[in-house]
């Protein structure tokens, strides 16, 4: 007769301290997301997560929700152990005093002031010590803290719904709804996710957008508008400072007293340089934006802005919706690139297409081939 045990490995719990950690998604950042599960002889004792930025770590939560003593347990984390002193104390010395009978990490944690030192620590006062257990999915949950970390810019989601032949509204200009119902709350819950969202004039102009994630439950994010020349209206929607803070960047171009009429209703205006092209220099906004702790931003901008973040690679992940409609002659999703030959297309793998309503969602990422490795003619 077959043995019907079920088997625990060290795959199957890391991957509920996974679940775990997704539960701090919009509540974290700029910290990662991080889940932990204590074990004894194959049950779980204590679950925990990072809950909310400033406020206790996964590791901690887990011990301080243990239902019996955890010493000689086995630690299962998603990214390795805070070594240093930040909003709260070192994780590791907390982990260490519980006296763990082994510790399962899924991933080192990339932050140069920890990066290998939790890891140490633990071996230092004799913890069995593994890593590298689902260290892909670990790595992916968190790909937003790493880029954010390693580089000191946000990671920056292009987003936008198009129909069928690609088009983000009619000739007149006219896009309310080419998305579905369903597919609209996807879009609020992508913005609840991310700590800024981006638009330009041209949007703000024609849509007059409030940018919140009114449709599903969460704080909103920071709102920043792109307008070179202040075009918009200080009166418009996204303007209103009592829904959420906004930023509208402009270059030096912009009259000073429009300059004023923003600065007056409690606006943040930002100056920046130009590009090449004489427009905002995204560049230099993302890095102004990863001062200030923005992590993670959602482009929702029309075809001009969509086309200035893609010409300059700034793009890390780009989510389309698609909406089974037609509608002929109108404005693309995405203008010209300066591409003339189809080898030199931008390339992307898609990553994840999911049903929502009638519509399709695709995320995708970008990929690079040379032009030595494309197909011949």
């Amino acid at each position: 007769m077959a043995d019907d045990k079920i088997i625990f490995t060290d795959e199957g719990f890391m991957r509920r301290a996974l679940r775990l950690a997704r539960k701090g998604e919009g509540r974290v950042s700029p910290n990662p997301m991080v889940g932990a599960v204590i074990v004894r002889d194959g049950r779980i004792i204590a679950e925990g997560y990072h809950r909310r930025y400033g406020e206790n770590h996964a590791e901690i939560n887990a011990i301080a929700n243990a239902t019996e003593p955890v010493a000689g347990a086995t630690f299962y984390i998603t990214l390795e152990p805070c070594s240093h002193h930040g909003k709260t104390p070192p994780c590791v010395e907390a982990l260490i005093a519980s006296r763990p009978g082994r510790v399962v990490i899924g991933t080192i944690d990339p932050n140069p002031l920890v990066s290998g030192r939790g890891i140490a620590a633990l071996q230092r006062h004799g913890i069995e010590t593994n890593t590298g257990v689902l260290e892909e999915a670990c790595q992916r949950q968190n790909e937003v803290f790493f880029k954010y970390i390693r580089t000191g810019v946000p990671f920056v989601t292009l987003k936008f719904a198009l129909t069928l032949d690609g088009r983000i509204a009619t000739a007149a200009g006219h896009s309310r709804w080419i998305s579905s119902p369903p597919s609209l709350r996807f879009a609020h819950r992508l913005r609840r996710a991310h700590d800024a969202i981006l638009v330009g004039a041209g949007t703000v102009l024609k849509d007059n957008p409030e940018l919140t994630c009114r449709l599903v439950r969460g704080e909103n994010p920071l709102r920043v508008v792109v307008d070179s020349h202040l075009r918009t209206s200080p009166d418009a929607s996204v303007f209103d400072v009592r829904r959420s803070p906004t930023i509208v960047a402009m270059t030096r171009k912009a009259p000073v007293e429009r300059r004023r009429l923003f600065e007056q209703k409690g606006i943040e205006v930002l100056e920046l340089g130009e590009d090449e092209g004489g427009h905002i220099d995204l560049q230099g906004l993302l890095k102004l934006l990863g001062q200030r702790k923005i992590a993670s931003l959602l482009v929702e901008g029309g075809a001009g802005v969509n086309t200035s973040f893609l010409r300059e690679n700034l793009v890390d992940r780009l989510i389309a919706v698609i909406a089974p409609k037609i509608v002929g002659t109108g404005i693309n999703a995405v203008g010209d690139l300066g591409i003339r030959q189809m080898e030199n297309a931008l390339r992307l793998s898609f990553e994840r297409i999911t049903r929502s309503g009638d519509d399709l969602i695709l995320e995708a990422r970008f990929n690079s081939m040379s032009q030595s490795d494309a197909p011949p003619p």
